[in-house]
């Protein structure tokens, strides 16, 4: 799964956000690192929703603008879980691998 992706899904992981919610969702949870464009992330949700990972929730009018809020699906919330436990074995392998090569304290 790639970062951006995975970001969306996390984004939506505490309930249904509106794509300006996701995007500044995204750089919270990035902690500024990855900024989404508009047109990068409905282009993602596009592609999601196809793949049954996050569904159209409702739509609501806000000062004359069309706020369309999204969900994660049970199969988006099943991904997001496998890519982070997946994501945290590949951590821990790392660590593992760069305590043995930290010298001995003295």
């Amino acid at each position: 799964m790639r970062e951006p992706t995975f970001l969306i899904l996390t984004a939506l992981a505490d309930g249904p956000r509106h794509g300006y919610g996701i995007l500044q969702e995204v750089e919270t949870v990035s902690k500024g690192r990855v900024r989404l464009l508009p047109g990068t992330l409905y282009t993602a949700l596009d592609r999601l929703a196809a793949e049954g990972l996050v569904a159209h929730e409702r739509d609501e009018r806000v000062d004359g603008r069309l706020r369309r809020y999204y969900r994660l699906t049970a199969d988006g919330l099943a991904a997001l879980d496998a890519e982070a436990a997946r994501l945290q074995q590949l951590a821990t392998a790392a660590r593992t691998r760069l305590r043995a090569h930290r010298p001995a304290s003295a």
